[in-house]
């Protein structure tokens, strides 16, 4: 099955178990240590491995370190032993595989929101299930309200926020950072800090938050949820509340220790508004022009 190298003062007892169909192959315990040079499994056999047999419980050793190695090993056989019944996938990259169950695709998917840092377009012309490398509804939406702020003008900080029905899922309001309709972006000041606040942005600039309730599509947003990608202020934090928002889902509270922050905490919780702070399934979403066509 592969090669071992036996050296003196180090022995590990590794038992590798290989189920194909219903016919079990036990690969003989062996007394090896992993060397430099040297690896329990080629990567040709490992490969092998990989494509054909419908559950292998090793599927990336040879690139770990010996001892973490031997620990996935015993932690597949364990997991193999308890779930029988997992199937897992065959596909060449580790990094993309998952337990997939018996309708596995045919070729690699481009990447997996379970398991990969980055979900986009995927072309398989041979797939016959569904592929998936698909957004999950918190990336998607949270996705949207970080597009919404590309918008903003502001050039030190650019904040979107997304509306939606938790029922429906459907999007009913989406804003971003910036001044008033009708007010010019290049006649108001974008400055954090001048000798006069009216020379700065705070007296004129409307939140993301703001701009994403005034922009709703329907009469109400009674029990809705907000994604924005930074935690409300507390005047935007009394808007959620008088628009009987239910559920507020944030991306960075990078501001959580001020002073209005606290404010903002304090009401929400105080008016039942629950928040959240979203962590990504992915970190990288994916949008190529030139990969559409």
């Amino acid at each position: 099955v592969g090669r071992t190298q036996t050296l003196p003062h180090h022995r590990m007892q590794i038992a590798m178990l290989l189920q194909m169909g219903n016919k079990v192959i036990v690969a003989a315990t062996a007394s090896a240590i992993f060397g430099a040079a040297a690896a329990l499994f080629t990567r040709s056999a490992l490969l092998h491995y990989q494509r054909h047999a419908h559950r292998a419980i090793l599927h990336s050793a040879c690139a770990d370190s010996p001892k973490k190695a031997v620990s996935k090993l015993q932690r597949r056989a364990h997991e193999q032993r308890d779930n029988p019944g997992a199937e897992q996938c065959a596909q060449d990259d580790p990094l993309s595989c998952k337990s997939c169950g018996p309708a596995c695709a045919p070729t690699p998917c481009k990447a997996l929101p379970q398991q990969s840092p980055r979900v986009g377009l995927s072309k398989d012309p041979k797939a016959t299930v569904k592929r998936d490398c698909f957004i999950s509804w918190d990336d998607y939406f949270m996705s949207v309200a970080v597009l919404s702020s590309f918008r903003s003008k502001d050039p030190n900080r650019q904040v979107g926020a997304c509306i939606i029905s938790p029922e429906t899922r459907r999007i009913i309001g989406i804003g971003y950072n910036g001044f008033p309709s009708g007010c010019s972006d290049d006649a108001l000041p974008w400055a954090r800090a001048a000798a006069s606040p009216l020379d700065t942005k705070y007296p004129y600039v409307c939140h993301a938050e703001m701009n994403a309730i005034l922009n709703k599509n329907c009469e109400s947003l009674q029990g809705c949820r907000m994604y924005v990608t930074l935690f409300p202020c507390n005047e935007c934090a009394k808007l959620i509340i008088q628009s009987r928002l239910a559920e507020v889902v944030y991306f960075s509270d990078r501001y959580h220790d001020s002073e209005m922050m606290e404010a903002s905490r304090r009401m929400l919780q105080m008016a039942g508004v629950r928040s959240w702070q979203h962590k990504p399934v992915s970190s990288h979403v994916l949008i190529d022009f030139d990969e559409i066509n």
